[in-house]
């Protein structure tokens, strides 16, 4: 059983173990004097009044205070998983993610998210560096893969109306790398099999399988993507603290789970990849209220946006246009079917006379 749990403990990975290296680290993007936000002002129209906060709050231990961020032991817990192997293995998904999707190389746009990101990394508990990179995609999505792999969707860059929202839901995302959520849930996975022996090994994915995931055409392990309703309030109550100590106003992330929640009501069926599996109840809204009251103390002002994300949306809206003007050229070939051209009133032995481009067949003079 020994032999077992040791042979457990080192699951096959997939690719050199390698730390990756984080993208420099540059200074956070400056706050536009005119759009830092005093909370004396009102809301816009729809929202709800910011959470009053205290000026003092008394953590109840190192997890409630955000002056102990980076200096507390966040991701306790069993895990078979050092950060290097967990590094390693985030290395290898992020290469599966990366054959199959198109980046955004647009130097501001990157330049921008990762500058974003890296601020929001420094600002927290995280113990593995990130390498953080924008998929050309309208699905409003953005994960983190183990060890520190970090995709954000052009999709969420636009639906984003504030860079305070942008930055609520990439430091979600981080908070489940620094918990180490994915790894975790493979360790429950490989526990639960040592415990129903015997049964195949499925990898270090466990028993949770492989699947598409949300908006990808790449098959990856679930563990290590899709959580258990603990890890989402935790990865809430983390990144909260995150972008309130990177100073963004906390109350971004509940405006943008109204606004999802409203716009999901309204039109059924329309809410975001990004919360797909763990969706902006109204019980998820109420206890990150409640959290923002309890450990955040009130500050006189918040970073809400930037000039620069205004024009970071505007400069990727237009990379969005060309591509898509592009994938609709008119002389891009297209398949046209059987079924398509009888709806247009043309039979199956029938020439489309209309169409110059294509070719049509003719007898040789010469020929018997």
């Amino acid at each position: 059983m020994q032999g077992i749990l040791r042979r457990m403990m080192r699951p096959a990975v997939l690719g050199a173990l390698t730390l990756g290296t984080a993208l420099a680290q540059s200074p956070p993007p400056a706050p536009d004097p005119t759009k830092a936000q005093d909370r004396s002002e009102q809301p816009q129209n729809g929202q709800q009044q910011p959470v009053e906060q205290q000026d003092t709050v008394h953590p109840r231990n190192s997890k409630d205070d955000v002056e102990a961020i980076g200096n507390r032991k966040v991701g306790r817990g069993p895990n078979f998983y050092s950060l290097e192997k967990e590094i390693a293995l985030g290395k290898q998904l992020a290469q599966d993610v990366e054959r199959s999707s198109k980046l955004v190389d647009d130097p501001v746009v990157t330049e921008y998210v990762n500058r974003v990101g890296q601020n929001l990394v420094r600002n927290s508990d995280a113990r593995v560096p990130f390498t953080i990179k924008v998929i050309d995609s309208d699905e409003v999505n953005a994960f983190a893969l183990p060890g520190g792999f970090f995709y954000v969707n052009s999709g969420l860059i636009l639906r984003a109306q504030e860079e305070s929202e942008l930055a609520g839901v990439m430091a979600h995302e981080i908070s489940h790398v620094t918990a180490r959520h994915g790894t975790k849930n493979a360790t429950k996975g490989q526990i639960l099999q040592l415990a129903t022996i015997p049964l195949v090994l499925l990898g270090p994915a466990g028993l949770a399988g492989y699947g598409l995931y949300e908006g990808l055409n790449v098959a990856l392990p679930l563990t290590f993507l899709k959580f258990s309703r603990d890890a989402e309030r935790e990865a809430d109550f983390l990144g909260l603290q995150y972008m309130y100590k990177a100073g963004y106003d906390p109350n971004a992330y509940v405006t943008f789970f109204e606004r999802i929640q409203a716009d999901e009501k309204r039109r059924p069926g329309t809410i975001p990849k990004v919360f797909s599996t763990h969706p902006p109840t109204p019980e998820r809204i109420d206890n990150a209220q409640k959290e923002i009251a309890r450990i955040l103390p009130n500050r006189p002002e918040y970073i809400v946006t930037t000039s620069e994300f205004d024009g970071v949306k505007e400069r990727l809206r237009n990379i969005t246009f060309a591509r898509k003007v592009k994938d609709n050229a008119p002389g891009k070939p297209t398949l046209r079917t059987r079924t398509e051209q009888t709806q247009k009133g043309q039979g199956p032995g029938t020439t489309d006379t209309g169409d110059d481009d294509r070719p049509t067949l003719k007898r040789r003079p010469d020929s018997p």
